[in-house]
């Protein structure tokens, strides 16, 4: 492999570029990094961003971009809460993927027909969906759940956990979206030349609210796994995970131009961050400095995105 070569390939995959070289690192400084429970500990942590970032690459792909994701969460969390503890887990499962859904084809909706930009309709809707929710628990927590719930979020298949398996289903379904369908192919096309794929007889409104509708689903999911681990539904749920979630795709490699990225980079842009934070932690980093930490690689990751 050629100078250039290996050049391209660090600037096309800064994520699994850092992923391996923090791993490396902290492997090396610290005697509890690598270990099996502390491994499973990262991949259960990351597994609530990871999807949640799936939903938002496919978004960002498109060339939009979606600030409503975390007040989705929140709200899908709180309805869902109310109906599995008043003893109907399913119904409440069903119903959180609906609120998702919903807020998510509205996203779409509005900024296809309305013609308005994805960053105000997402923000109104943060907005919007946020209030709904310290409204629906005036700011109370609803909490206790039966066990048969709780297994979603924190039990285990052959020893793997839920949320760990439940990340890569969703994983293998955001591939197999962008690699083998229709939407995929359009999705692309739409970031890459929307114009044209318009002119070329696709029909980009209709496939641009069924992707933001799935960001609002998976968001649905996420709020799900959270939500059973926890045995808790807090209104506050989903503060900041938009910005985690575009961070995710962004250290993935994909242009917030649209066109170009995958799911695979934003699972190990997910997989960075939450290195990092177990990092800090295990070094004892102060909670102060962890976000600026975060936000250098960040800020790095998007200078090699420029260079390319």
């Amino acid at each position: 492999m050629t100078k250039n070569k290996i050049l391209t390939f660090l600037r096309k995959n800064p994520a699994l570029v850092g992923f391996i070289g923090i791993f490396i690192i902290l492997s090396i400084i610290s005697d509890s990094f690598l270990s099996i429970y502390n491994i499973t500990n990262i991949l259960r942590q990351t597994s609530i961003i990871s999807i949640i970032g799936f939903g938002m690459t496919l978004v960002i792909l498109t060339g939009g971009i979606d600030l409503s994701v975390g007040s989705t969460f929140a709200l899908s969390a709180v309805i869902m809460a109310s109906i599995v503890k008043a003893g109907n887990p399913i119904l409440g499962i069903i119903v959180a993927l609906l609120v998702g859904s919903a807020i998510g084809a509205l996203n779409g909706i509005i900024i296809s027909k309305g013609k308005i930009q994805p960053f105000i309709v997402t923000l109104a809707m943060m907005a919007i969906a946020r209030s709904l929710t310290l409204g629906f628990t005036e700011g109370i927590p609803i909490s206790g759940f039966s066990s048969g719930f709780r297994f979603l979020g924190r039990g285990d298949f052959l020893g793997i956990p839920m949320p760990i398996i439940i990340m890569f289903i969703v994983f293998f379904i955001t591939y197999y979206i962008l690699k083998k369908t229709r939407l995929g192919l359009y999705t692309y096309s739409i970031g890459g030349n929307e114009e044209a794929t318009k002119l070329s007889g696709v029909n980009v409104d209709k496939y641009k609210i069924i992707i933001y509708m799935i960001s609002g689903l998976f968001s649905a999911i996420s709020a799900i796994i959270l939500t059973a681990r926890l045995n808790s539904a807090q209104p506050t749920f989903g503060t900041g995970y938009e910005l985690d979630a575009i961070a995710t795709v962004v250290l993935g490699g994909a242009s917030l131009a649209g066109g170009y990225g995958g799911v695979f980079g934003t699972l190990f842009g997910a997989l960075l961050l939450g290195t990092i934070n177990n990092g800090m932690n295990l070094l004892n980093v102060s909670p102060f400095y962890q976000d600026a930490v975060k936000g250098v690689i960040i800020l790095i990751a998007v200078l090699l995105e420029k260079e390319d």
